[in-house]
Order: structure tokens, then C-alpha cells, then sequence
């Protein structure tokens, strides 16, 4: 098991007290929840690992999923016209959940145990 900065800044009360503020600040800064999105609706899905996730959440949430593909083509919609939508129609941070990581998380994990067993290699016979 590996150290991460996320565990390290979450155990520490001096850097979770200093960062939290200037991730809030980021957060608004990248005025995705202006146009009503979260933060796991801007995850790139040109990987089969994301997409994998995205199917998987369409199985065991389609309801998520339905809002998912609403959010991004209302915040295309919004992004074409240039506007933001009215301040109480933006996704508030209780909202903005991360609902697609735990299932791209459990793919990752499968992928790399698949890769950890898919190390037989194959000689030819001549």
C-alpha cells in the first residue's frame, strides 16, 4: 500500500485547514456547477476504463445516468448560447457528489489484477 497527498492532506489538520479553503475557491473559479454539472461529469470518457464505469453506472443507477447525459447537453446548450444558468439552479457543493469515481475505482482494480494474471507468454512451436 502507497502514501497518497490525499491521505497525508486528510490527516493533517494544518494542510486540510489550508487547502480546503483554495479548493473551494477552485472549485468556483472552474464554474462547471455555473452551468449545473459536477465534478464527475467532466471526466474525459475516451478510455475504456471510463467507459466501462459509465456502462456499469447506467446498469445499477440508470436514473444517474439519465441525469448525467442531461446535465452535459444542458451545459452544452448553455456553454453555446454563452449564459450561465440563474445562481439557484447551480449545483450546490452538497450536490456535487462524486458518483462515477467509486465505479471507475472498481474497474481500475480490475483492470489491473487482469493485467497483474495476463502475463503468460506463448512460444510457437516450429
Amino acid at each position: 500500500m502507497s502514501i497518497s497527498l490525499k491521505s497525508v492532506v486528510q490527516n493533517s489538520k494544518f494542510l486540510s485547514g489550508l487547502l480546503t479553503p483554495v479548493a473551494k475557491v477552485y472549485a468556483n473559479a472552474a464554474a462547471y456547477r455555473k452551468i449545473g454539472l459536477r465534478y464527475d461529469d467532466l471526466v474525459a470518457e475516451e478510455s475504456p476504463l471510463v467507459q466501462e464505469a459509465i456502462r456499469r453506472l447506467e446498469k445499477a443507477e440508470p436514473r444517474e445516468a439519465y441525469d448525467r447525459a442531461y446535465r452535459i447537453r444542458a451545459a452544452q446548450q448553455l456553454s453555446l448560447t454563452h449564459q450561465l444558468l440563474p445562481k439557484e439552479q447551480w449545483t450546490t457543493p452538497e450536490n456535487d457528489k462524486r458518483y462515477l469515481q467509486p465505479y471507475i475505482d472498481e474497474v481500475a482494480a480490475e483492470f489491473a489484477e487482469r493485467d497483474a494474471f495476463d502475463n503468460i507468454k506463448v512460444a510457437p512451436r516450429h
